[in-house]
């Protein structure tokens, strides 16, 4: 085993050194060597030693270089050096946090980890939290303890007795809704399209001046930071209104949320923590590895009640016990990277890191603005979206970028536009990573 181990560090760290000398997409080359993959289930043991050399032979050329400095799709962060050690020896350790009896380490870490996360996020103290996958699951499990809170209100026990026959639940959106929101409803039953969608405006924040009236059990969701154009929905005017009314307010802030860790953009999140749940990614702006989601519920209560689980054979004892608060039972400890990741930025270099993220999504707009592109977004945050005319000629350029390979950026449509959307979300990035990006986009651009 040693030898083995000390053979997939050195295999790893081989391969992070060479990410930045190499393209950012694979080689046609290299996804056709995965073809090899389609075997029949061998009949014989293979060495482990030689089952790494084949993984490294044909896979690592097939990644997208998402841990390298000029990745810039789908806002995802690399890892950082102290939580990709943290996931190597937690995979050592191979917990399984549902129980504190099961794992002290690990539900010990989600424990001190949610203190600072709800610190950090300047959340209300004392909030439940929920280690999850993604921002999917986040927002499933916040809208499971909202689902559960507004029918109990109404005298429904949800959990117990499921959605037939129970008070219909009203529940409102802005009309750029993240589909992992939607997706979220549609599980829970309350409907992808089953919403009351509010118009937006031209950065695509809900506009309070069109809210429906509330009436009756109701979810308000609210977004902390548009996933093309990074703004942010008023939620300070909007939870006053929801809450008057007696809905309940969660916020997909999928990375958005961070922003509050900045002291130079934490006016961004301004009455976010007023609402009553709240998902977001650790591993896109904390930059922890793939995958690690968290959900924080103001009501504990309305969490547990939506998440609990009950056995004989699961012993509850004095310290949180994580499988109260999850959909799942079994799951890795994703705490353990969340803690490294924290304990090594610390306050500082976690607003550090974000806020020169923000710096070089302003470096992108600014060249290619001056290069003779239009920015379709006010950058207010990590977000910038560039059209390099009609939406032809954006395909084009994007598929130009993609080949190229010195970066990778992905498309989008907004409202109404096709665009390229750039992301700056990894620890990792610095100035000269976006002069050359942006040195490679204009080169793309010139080719029509």
């Amino acid at each position: 085993m040693r030898d083995l181990l000390h053979r997939t560090s050195e295999t790893a760290a081989r391969y992070l050194e060479n990410l930045d000398h190499r393209s950012v997409a694979p080689s046609p080359e290299a996804i056709a060597g995965l073809a090899e993959l389609q075997e029949p289930m061998p009949d014989r043991p293979m060495e482990p030693g030689l089952v790494l050399d084949t993984l490294d032979r044909i896979g690592s050329p097939a990644t997208t270089g998402m841990a390298g400095r000029r990745y810039f799709g789908f806002v995802i962060g690399g890892s950082l050096p102290a939580a990709l050690a943290a996931n190597w020896l937690a995979g050592a350790w191979d917990q399984c946090p549902g129980l504190f009896a099961a794992s002290p380490i690990g539900t010990a870490l989600e424990e001190v980890s949610l203190g600072w996360l709800l610190d950090v996020l300047k959340l209300p103290p004392g909030s439940g939290g929920a280690f999850v996958t993604g921002a999917t699951m986040a927002n499933f499990t916040a809208l499971a303890a909202a689902r559960h809170a507004v029918l109990a209100r109404a005298g429904w026990n949800v959990e117990a007795d499921g959605l037939f026959g129970a008070p219909p639940i009203t529940v409102v959106v802005g009309d750029e809704v993240h589909p992992a929101l939607s997706k979220g409803l549609g599980m829970l039953g309350l409907g992808r399209s089953r919403v009351v969608r509010v118009p937006v405006d031209g950065q695509g924040r809900l506009r309070p001046d069109q809210m429906p009236r509330i009436q009756g059990p109701a979810i308000v969701c609210l977004q902390a930071g548009n996933v093309n154009t990074g703004a942010f929905d008023p939620a300070r005017e909007i939870c006053a209104r929801a809450h008057s009314a007696g809905a309940w307010v969660h916020v997909d802030g999928a990375f958005g949320l961070w922003a509050a860790a900045s002291p130079q953009l934490e006016h961004l999140v301004d009455g976010v923590a007023d609402a009553d749940s709240w998902a977001t990614d650790a591993h896109k702006w904390l930059n922890v590895p793939y995958d690690s989601g968290l959900a924080f519920v103001r009501d504990v209560t309305a969490l547990k009640s939506a998440m609990s689980v009950t056995a004989a054979y699961l012993p509850q004892g004095a310290h949180r016990e994580p499988s109260q608060y999850t959909p799942e039972l079994s799951r890795r400890a994703r705490g353990v990277e969340i803690w490294a990741a924290l304990k090594s930025l610390g306050r500082t270099g976690l607003a550090e890191m974000i806020e020169r993220n923000c710096r070089l999504a302003r470096r992108f707009a600014d060249a290619l603005r001056q290069g003779g592109y239009e920015i379709l977004n006010d950058v207010v945050l990590n977000q910038v979206l560039v059209s390099f005319g009609d939406p032809a000629r954006n395909w084009r350029v994007i598929e130009r970028v993609q080949r190229d390979g010195t970066c990778w950026c992905g498309p989008t449509d907004w409202q109404g536009r096709t665009a390229m959307r750039i992301s700056v979300s990894s620890w990792a990035t610095r100035d000269e990573d976006v002069d050359r990006s942006v040195e490679a986009i204009l080169r793309a651009a010139a080719a029509d």
